[in-house]
């Protein structure tokens, strides 16, 4: 039994370091399909480059962009990385609470 007991680690360690990476590439691709296939008009995006702009046409394969006010960029879907949450609705700052006289400061700012 112990002469095994080396083969029986090469093929644990053959099993965690091939099939398991490879189950997780898997799922981040689904992800990844779902987000682009969910996409819609309107929808602010970034792309793999790092432009940000806003879908303004969708096609089978790509889709185009708006990247500023009148320019209109065509892009493959799998260009895009993720979607953008649109202006406005950062949660960067805690909410104003009643009381507050500078709501949207931190506390002890007194610029």
């Amino acid at each position: 039994m112990q002469q095994y007991f080396p083969l029986i680690l090469l093929g644990l360690a053959f099993v965690l370091l091939i099939f398991l990476p490879a189950r997780q590439r898997r799922k981040v691709q689904q992800q990844a399909q779902e987000m682009q296939s969910a996409l819609a008009i309107g929808t602010p995006v970034m792309t793999t480059s790092g432009i940000h702009g806003t879908v303004a046409g969708l096609g089978d394969t790509t889709l185009d962009l708006e990247i500023a006010p009148g320019v209109v960029a065509t892009f493959e879907r799998r260009a895009i990385l993720e979607v953008r949450k649109p202006p406005g609705t950062s949660t960067d700052m805690p909410p104003a609470l009643p009381g507050d006289e500078n709501p949207g400061r931190p506390a002890g700012d007194a610029s």
